[in-house]
């Protein structure tokens, strides 16, 4: 019989620091992670303790200086280069604070990048990202360019972005710490739809506590470990001690 499935993500005694001329910034210290396919966690502490470092390592767009980060049980940083970028464009998806759309391309341009640098099929890609345009509230906006849209149309466009090729495992970086109430309040019920819809495993680092309170586990991070602080109505606990 085969043995369980591992977790989809899992951080082994990670570190992380930053050298400066003779100073030393310890960031992460022995920090450990288990991410259920799914899941939905939340990730709060204070401004500078390193949430986004976290993710960048989770997702991949950083490199740890100690421990490792598994995905599916195969150590993610034993990839090379290019292969580091195909598993980012895969399996990974990234909604930051800042949208980091592309300016000169439309809303449906924006979604469908991803897609088109993994060489996938224009026609298909093109469907794919109006579809999920469309999904967002979207469907008369696909040819506005960013300048064009809303601060929440904007994140909105984001959101479809990071889900256009599927990815298994949706990082968010205070994705709504740039919006006005009404509309953070909007982009969090649109992520966790999408969360349940297309089955993908929800990270996020928030100073917004109702979007914390929403996620399943709420992790402290403090003093470069995690420390877990309850599962919300819809979650469960576990892999993670105080």
């Amino acid at each position: 019989m085969p043995g369980p499935r591992p977790p989809l993500v899992q951080a082994v005694q990670l570190g992380k620091r930053y050298v400066d001329g003779p100073a030393v910034v310890q960031v992460l210290a022995g920090l450990d992670l288990e991410v259920e396919a799914g899941e939905r966690i939340a990730i709060v502490g204070e401004s500078g303790v390193g949430k986004s470092t976290l993710l960048h390592l989770l997702g991949a767009l950083d490199q740890p200086t100690g421990g490792r980060v598994l995905f599916d049980g195969v150590d993610v940083f034993a990839r090379s280069e290019g292969e580091l970028a195909v598993f980012r464009n895969r399996e990974i998806g990234f909604v930051f604070q800042f949208h980091h759309l592309l300016g000169d391309f439309t809303a449906l341009e924006n979604v469908m990048l991803p897609s088109l640098i993994a060489r996938q099929p224009f026609a298909a890609t093109r469907a794919r990202a109006t579809e999920l345009l469309e999904r967002v509230g979207l469907r008369e906006r696909l040819a506005h360019r960013p300048g064009q849209l809303s601060g929440g149309e904007q994140q909105r466009v984001a959101v479809a972005r990071a889900l256009a090729q599927r990815p298994r495992l949706l990082l968010a970086d205070e994705p709504t710490g740039n919006l006005d109430p009404a509309t953070a309040e909007d982009v969090q019920q649109l992520m966790l739809e999408l969360n349940q819809e297309h089955g993908a495993a929800l990270v996020v680092a928030t100073h917004n506590d109702r979007l914390a309170a929403a996620m399943g586990r709420t992790l402290r991070l403090a003093g470069g470990a995690l420390h877990d602080m309850g599962s919300g109505p819809r979650g469960r606990a576990h892999g993670m001690t105080s």
